[in-house]
């Protein structure tokens, strides 16, 4: 089951069901089934706490992805901060909306392994985000 929630923030304009035939279909062609996906939208402070105190790092970022997968069901828990999603959409002078898109589905390119920590693997996830932002519709 994939289930979006906000906290302390104005939820996304999403579509929620297309949303989620969307991410079933991207993980799909990554050989893999959506299981359990809870995605928190939340503030900056929200996603520094968690970064903090999880993951003992102390800075923002747009988001963090717990990843509970097994085989080929993914499943995670996935906190993206609204807040740094606008403002990575005025830097990049994208639509807010498909930044969201971009960042949602950056999580489950997550759980569907693919990495971004070196130059390569991030230009190998940006890739992946733009084939599977051209993948919907909306």
């Amino acid at each position: 089951m994939i289930t979006f929630n906000a906290e302390n923030i104005s939820f996304p304009r999403l579509k929620k069901q297309a949303t989620k035939n969307w991410i079933k279909s991207v993980a799909e062609s990554y050989g893999k089934k959506a299981g359990d996906v809870n995605y928190l939208f939340c503030s900056d402070e929200k996603i520094l706490e968690v970064n903090n105190q999880y993951l003992s790092h102390d800075f923002y970022t747009d988001i963090i992805t717990f990843d509970y997968s097994e085989g080929n069901k993914i499943a995670g828990d996935i906190f993206i901060s609204l807040d740094t999603v606008l403002s990575n959409s005025q830097k990049y002078q994208t639509d807010f909306l498909e930044e969201v898109h971009r960042v949602i589905i950056h999580g489950i390119l997550h759980l569907c392994g693919i990495d971004d920590k070196t130059e390569k693997a991030s230009n190998t996830m940006r890739e992946a985000e733009n084939k599977a932002l051209n993948q919907l519709k909306m």
